[in-house]
């Protein structure tokens, strides 16, 4: 008594208050501080917020406002949130784990900060990416927050400015070797087995080996997935299914060309090709349809530079280090771009595709915005409007003769946080491909005929969490068909979901 003002606000008074005091911020960087000292004083208000209107405040707590926000985290830094596990802890990590408060964490979204979005090795910078994309969870797709843990495994970083900044927040020492990181991740997995037996562990921004590697060490044994890998690939299926509502086929069918052969690529390859065997070919037939490019030229079988989890798509191909000639040569229905070069896709680039398409699909969808392969404006001009186009970040509309395209953003938010509230609901043991794909047919199979004539080919955000709830009840029909689940079956999935979605409301004491 006596602490707080004499008066009792609604939710939309307080909702409000923080309108008018973001619309004072002059930066989305400004709003991005200003939400998370929100989040740290009041978590309901903070997703009441959030969830009021996605569409404006979901690029602000994460892409593309938080790509500047981790190259800034230190010296924005307020407070510590989520937990911070130092190599220099090997051997404790289980009795670390049992400090964080809450005892039935459901999901750990952990980096080692090596490869932040487009930007390279941040270190502990890149704890902004945890925190952000279990914001997402919530509210995107309704995730119950108080389960949800960020981490950052702390083995240093190469970036020779961080280690020199003195608000540098992580290690000062150069990463270790494979081994010795691997070792102390092994020792991470096995502990958030016996602390929280619940847990699903998300692994975002690693390098691209490292991605590939701890995936295949960890998917068959534990609960975990990685986002890079099978968010990126189920947000690009599911592009690629709405996109084929336009051309007409099926996916098993598609020729397609990756410009980037690292963790993304392989894992939206592999989808791909788990996809195209859910549609009867074989793993072989699927894996010839798809070709891969890198700073080197085309995989091909005469190269030996190439990563054991690439050789599956170096195939007895002419060589070449010119994308537009291996255009020609393999003839692909669809580009994706994953390699963080901006504006590779050149205008020859485009108008290959569209000699040998009606209707090319080009997805550019390395972020930020400066790294995007091509942007829509260009897809669009360079293929006289033809063009089915996705990115990774979102661009303005863009007029094309009578028409107003509206350029589809490829966000993997209407994936990971759906499978992840199907995991939540269901408990599932193990995370599958099949669950992505069928996540990504979900998405897909929402969009109206007039949305892919204005170019979108996913739902809008403003309705996400009606999206996600949709797609979280498809995805957890797969957990139950192939006995993941740790839960009885109901007789109505999507009244599974919807009854463990959170509302952002304050309880009463009354």
């Amino acid at each position: 008594m006596g602490l707080v003002p004499e008066v009792t606000e609604t939710e939309d008074i307080q909702l409000r208050r923080v309108m008018l005091q973001l619309g004072h911020k002059t930066t989305d960087l400004d709003r991005y501080i200003y939400l998370v000292n929100l989040l740290d004083n009041d978590e309901t208000l903070f997703y009441r917020v959030l969830m009021s209107d996605p569409a404006r405040f979901l690029p602000i707590v994460y892409d593309p406002t938080i790509g500047e926000a981790c190259l800034k985290f230190g010296h924005i830094f307020r407070r510590p949130r989520g937990m911070y596990l130092s190599i220099t802890r090997k051997g404790r990590v289980k009795e670390i784990l049992q400090n964080w408060p809450v005892k039935d964490v459901r999901f750990i979204c952990v980096t080692n900060g090596g490869r932040i979005l487009g930007l390279g090795d941040l270190g502990a910078n890149g704890m902004g990416i945890p925190i952000g994309k279990l914001q997402l969870y919530t509210a995107a797709a309704g995730v119950p927050p108080h389960g949800l843990l960020p981490m950052y495994l702390d083995a240093g970083t190469n970036n020779e400015t961080l280690l020199h900044d003195p608000l540098y927040v992580g290690l000062r020492r150069p990463r270790p070797s494979a081994e010795e990181l691997y070792s102390f991740v092994d020792e991470f997995v096995d502990a958030v087995q016996e602390v929280f037996p619940l847990c699903c562990i998300h692994f975002e921004d690693w390098t691209g080996s490292d991605a590939v590697r701890l995936l295949a060490r960890y998917r068959d044994r534990v609960c975990c997935y990685n986002d890079d890998i099978q968010g990126t690939a189920g947000i690009a299926l599911a592009g690629f299914f709405s996109a084929l509502k336009i051309t007409g086929g099926k996916l098993k069918d598609q020729r397609i060309l990756f410009l980037g052969a690292g963790s993304a690529g392989i894992g939206i390859a592999n989808l791909i090709v788990s996809a195209m065997t859910l549609e009867g070919v074989s793993l072989k037939e699927a894996q010839a349809q798809i070709s891969l490019f890198d700073v080197n030229g085309l995989l091909e079988a005469s190269r030996r530079d190439l990563f054991d989890f690439q050789m599956p798509y170096a195939h007895p191909q002419a060589p070449t280090k010119d994308f537009a000639t291996a255009i020609r040569s393999l003839r692909p229905n669809a580009i994706i771009g994953v390699s963080t070069i901006g504006r590779a896709f050149t205008q020859q680039v485009v108008e290959a595709m569209r000699q040998i398409n009606e209707r090319p699909i080009i997805f550019a969808l390395s972020n930020p915005t400066d790294h995007a392969e091509c942007t829509a404006e260009q897809a669009y001009n360079w293929s006289e409007g033809k063009a089915i186009y996705a990115a990774g970040v979102q661009f303005p509309p863009v007029r094309y003769g009578q028409r107003t395209l509206l350029p589809a953003q490829a966000n993997n938010l209407y994936v990971f946080p759906a499978v992840g509230m199907a995991i939540y609901a269901t408990q599932a043991r193990r995370v599958t491909d099949e669950m992505f794909v069928e996540s990504a047919r979900a998405v897909a199979d929402q969009m109206t005929m007039d949305q892919l004539d204005h170019g979108l080919l996913y739902p809008p955000q403003s309705n996400i969490l009606e999206t996600e709830v949709k797609t979280a009840a498809r995805v957890a029909k797969v957990v139950f068909e192939n006995k993941l689940a740790r839960v009885e079956r109901p007789s109505d999935l999507e009244a599974l979901i919807r009854g463990h979605v959170y509302r952002p409301k304050y309880c009463s004491l009354i």
